[in-house]
C-alpha cells in the first residue's frame, strides 16, 4: 500500500519526520537502511541483497530532495525523492520505504533515533567506510538494534557514476 501521509507520532519527538511510500502490513523488527539512493547502481543492489540474504524484513528511508540538495549541491538529487523511494520499493528484496523530512542541518544519530524508534528496528545496516558509521552505531545502542556494517562496492556510487558521466560528455 502507497501512502504519503506523515507519521504524525514523529512529528512531536523529533524536527525529522517520515513519508511512507510503501509501508508493509504488518511490520515485525526490520532492518533499516537511509541514504539518498540516487541513481541506482550496482552497488546499491548488492548492498541491499546482501541485507535481505539476513532473513529479516528491509525498509529503506530515502532522504528529501532538500536535504539532499543542502548536503550535495544544488544539481542534486538527479531524482525526486518520491521516484527514488519508488525505484527502491520496486526491487524484490525491499519491504517498504518512506522518505526523511526535516530540516537538513539535523543529522545527528538522536534525531535518526527518535525518528526510527517507532519502526522497533532489529537492526540498522550502513556500508563500510560511511562517514557516519559511528552516529550509526550509537543510534543502534539507542534502539536496542543490531548494527550491521556491510561492503562497500568500490568505484560504485553515484557520485562517481555522475562524476563518469560528465567526464565523457
Amino acid at each position: 500500500m502507497r501512502e504519503s501521509d506523515t507519521d504524525e507520532a514523529h512529528q512531536s519527538a523529533t524536527p525529522l519526520s517520515l513519508r511512507w511510500f510503501e509501508r508493509p502490513d504488518p511490520l515485525e523488527r526490520p532492518v533499516v537502511v537511509t541514504g539518498v539512493f540516487d541513481v541506482l547502481h550496482v552497488g546499491h543492489v548488492r548492498f541491499l541483497g546482501a541485507i535481505a540474504e539476513r532473513g529479516l524484513p528491509l525498509v529503506v528511508g530515502i532522504e528529501s530532495d532538500e536535504r539532499v540538495r543542502a548536503w550535495k549541491g544544488p544539481e542534486r538529487p538527479v531524482n525526486p525523492a518520491e521516484e527514488r523511494a519508488e525505484t527502491i520499493a520496486a526491487l524484490a528484496c525491499v519491504t517498504g520505504s518512506f522518505i526523511i523530512d526535516g530540516p537538513p542541518t539535523v543529522a545527528d544519530w538522536a534525531a535518526y533515533a527518535d525518528l526510527l524508534r517507532p519502526l522497533a528496528p532489529a537492526a540498522l545496516a550502513f556500508t563500510a567506510g560511511d562517514r557516519y558509521t559511528q552516529a550509526k552505531i550509537r543510534g543502534a545502542e539507542a534502539l536496542g538494534a543490531r548494527s550491521w556494517e556491510l561492503p562497500f562496492t568500490p568505484g560504485r556510487s553515484t557520485t562517481a557514476a555522475l562524476g563518469r558521466l560528465s567526464h565523457s560528455l
